[in-house]
């Protein structure tokens, strides 16, 4: 997972330090030595992660944090500092930080830390699309239109859940467990074949007389939407 990250850090060998590691983990990396700088490229640009220190020159920390919340920027953003007490780490969560990490820490931890931000920020901006698509196929959770191409698809409630479903999560392996659980809140496996019906069913409505299947089993795992 390689993405574009802020670090705002005014400790010139802190900061190469961390910038070196996410290099070598195949980040970009753009950099401000002071918070003023930091706001600027944080409101300018767009980052997967903006990395925090609270002690900086010129605009502290939480300072930062807080023009950023109030200016709609909802890039995670996690801080990193010497205040590592528990008022301190509260303060930061309470001024909108995304998590808190003290001083001294280890590069595995921030890295860890910044991925799992990472995966989160997608996952919301997943949730908050309203049209969902797949090459063709395009599916709109405000209308509840489904269409292939040009043409349209009429959906039962329950297909809609799991087309939804398997669009949001396309490209992954998604397993009969996940399935019954996100779209039959079900917590346990009732032991019938109802996800096979309803993928046979709905993979019928969505592939068949297209030249490119788009529903994929994945043989002893589960299933995977995807284009290719």
């Amino acid at each position: 997972m390689a993405g574009r990250i802020l670090l705002v850090e005014d400790d010139p060998q802190i900061g190469d330090y961390i910038a070196r590691g996410f290099a070598e983990e195949g980040f970009t990396v753009d950099r401000a030595a002071n918070g003023r700088d930091g706001l600027f490229l944080a409101t300018d640009s767009q980052f997967d992660v903006v990395v925090l220190d609270r002690m900086l020159p010129g605009m502290d920390g939480l300072s930062v944090l807080k023009a950023l919340r109030a200016a709609d920027v909802e890039t995670p953003v996690l801080v990193l500092s010497a205040l590592g007490s528990t008022d301190d780490r509260v303060a930061g969560l309470t001024a909108g930080a995304d998590d808190y990490l003290g001083k001294p820490f280890s590069f595995a931890e921030l890295l860890a830390r910044v991925q799992a931000l990472m995966r989160r920020g997608n996952g919301r901006q997943k949730a908050q699309d309203t049209v969902l698509r797949c090459a063709d196929l395009e599916l709109d959770r405000l209308t509840r239109l489904v269409r292939r191409g040009a043409r349209k698809i009429t959906l039962q409630p329950r297909e809609f859940r799991l087309l939804e479903y398997m669009l949001l999560h396309q490209g992954e392996v998604v397993t009969r467990t996940m399935l019954l659980e996100a779209v039959w809140d079900y917590h346990f496996d009732p032991g019938t074949n109802v996800i096979d019906v309803h993928i046979s069913r709905l993979r019928r409505k969505i592939d068949d007389g297209e030249e490119r299947a788009l529903f994929h089993t994945v043989r002893g795992a589960g299933y995977r939407m995807a284009a290719d």
